[in-house]
């Protein structure tokens, strides 16, 4: 195989990954205006669900613009040989191979986000704003920005540069050695996340005392679930929408609302999507997409292995001096129909997974108030009701509100 085939190979599946997510989302957008089942028309009222199909629509096209644009940008650059401008320029600064590499990555990464920030903004500032969901401040937004650009170069950086290194120390071997310091990191990040980095961008409060905490705490006593930090955290700050989420293992073990989940739901739905959250650590979900997410790093460190040394794969994007960031580069282009498949797997496996806390919430609690809380979430973000079969199996995550409520009422 000549490196031109490699190219080719390469546009190929970005182009052919865009065509599938279009038809996708084309066929999800027929299905914006059908009629609500039954067991969902008491979610809208008429004015609500035509607001709620406008912001679909709304969404939609927006979406096909900054995608074409992604697009249109992407396979420009790799045919103006924009990766070879990129590292000459690094090159000019260092002759270190890591030091080159963090350059590079720091570019690439850095004017990717700057190019991308109107559409950002204007998905906040108008799309967001115009439904009244946006509750994010001009300079919250940008200092949000600021300190993900920080952490990428902190975490990701640092991460990146141990990898290099040990591809340089060890040879082949080096997958061994990454596979241990991601699968390190990834341990970490899952039992201090909350601690270390949510700080940084919202402010975290002990729920107070009083009727609330007092349900929740019989609730967790009841399945000999010991809890004890329960977090509320300013979600308002930035956006309407609600959420809550479980973190942490061991004495980091913990439950974050989100101060919109506490306006929006009454004490017995906050229970039961707390109910649900247990329901996922007592199933061992969490442990199991976490044994998984390190499993899928290893296979995907050792496929590297196999192909981070042949020239061919630097020379694909318009680089002759065969380097390893920009053979990295080429390998994730190419990898990304794995990734696409075990994607998949892993949302099965996910929606399967919802089923079980969803289960497990009504067991121990009830269901009717986890029918009304995601009822009541779903109007409040005015999510689709009706997606298309295909869509649903490509990209969600959870099953459908109507197949949770059909499954909760069995």
């Amino acid at each position: 195989m000549t490196s031109t085939s490699l190219l080719y190979i390469i546009l190929a599946i970005i182009i052919i990954d865009f065509i599938i997510d279009k038809i996708l989302d084309g066929l999800n957008a027929k299905h914006f205006n059908d009629h609500l089942p039954d067991e969902l028309k008491d979610v809208y009222d008429p004015e609500e669900y035509k607001k709620s199909q406008h912001y679909k629509a709304t969404n939609y096209k927006f979406g096909l613009l900054s995608s074409t644009f992604s697009l249109i940008l992407t396979v420009g650059f790799i045919l103006l040989d924009g990766f070879e401008i990129v590292d000459n320029l690094a090159r000019t600064l260092t002759d270190n191979d890591i030091f080159v590499a963090l350059i590079f990555f720091g570019i690439i990464m850095l004017a990717s986000s700057i190019i991308t920030i109107p559409f950002s903004y204007y998905k906040t500032f108008v799309i967001e704003e115009a439904f009244g969901f946006n509750k994010t401040t001009k300079k919250t937004f940008f200092l949000d920005k600021i300190k993900g650009w920080l952490m990428s170069a902190v975490l990701g950086g640092g991460i990146l540069a141990l990898i290099i290194w040990f591809y340089k120390s060890t040879g082949n071997y080096f997958w061994l050695y990454a596979w241990g310091i991601v699968t390190v990191f990834t341990v970490f990040m899952n039992m201090f996340y909350s601690r270390l980095i949510v700080p940084l961008f919202n402010k975290q409060t002990p729920l107070e005392e009083g009727s609330l905490r007092n349900k929740i705490s019989e609730y967790a006593e009841s399945v000999g679930f010991h809890l004890n930090k329960i977090f509320v955290i300013d979600g308002s700050k930035r956006s309407t929408k609600a959420n809550a989420y479980f973190s942490g293992f061991g004495s980091e073990k913990r439950v974050t609302l989100y101060d919109t989940l506490i306006n929006d739901l009454d004490e017995d739905e906050i229970v039961s999507v707390l109910a649900h959250e247990v329901g996922h650590y007592k199933k061992k979900h969490i442990i199991f997409n976490l044994i998984t997410s390190i499993l899928l790093t290893g296979f995907t460190f050792y496929i590297l292995s196999l192909f981070i040394s042949n020239p061919l794969l630097s020379e694909a994007l318009g680089v002759e001096k065969h380097s390893f960031h920009i053979a990295l580069v080429a390998f994730g282009l190419l990898y990304s129909p794995i990734s696409e498949i075990t994607g998949l797997i892993m949302n099965w496996f996910s929606r399967k997974f919802e089923y079980q806390a969803d289960d497990y919430a009504k067991n121990t609690f009830r269901a009717a108030p986890l029918i009304t809380s995601l009822k009541k979430l779903s109007k409040n973000s005015l999510s689709n009701l009706t997606p298309h079969s295909s869509y649903v199996f490509v990209h969600y995550s959870h099953p459908t509100l109507l197949q949770r409520i059909k499954n909760l009422k069995k």
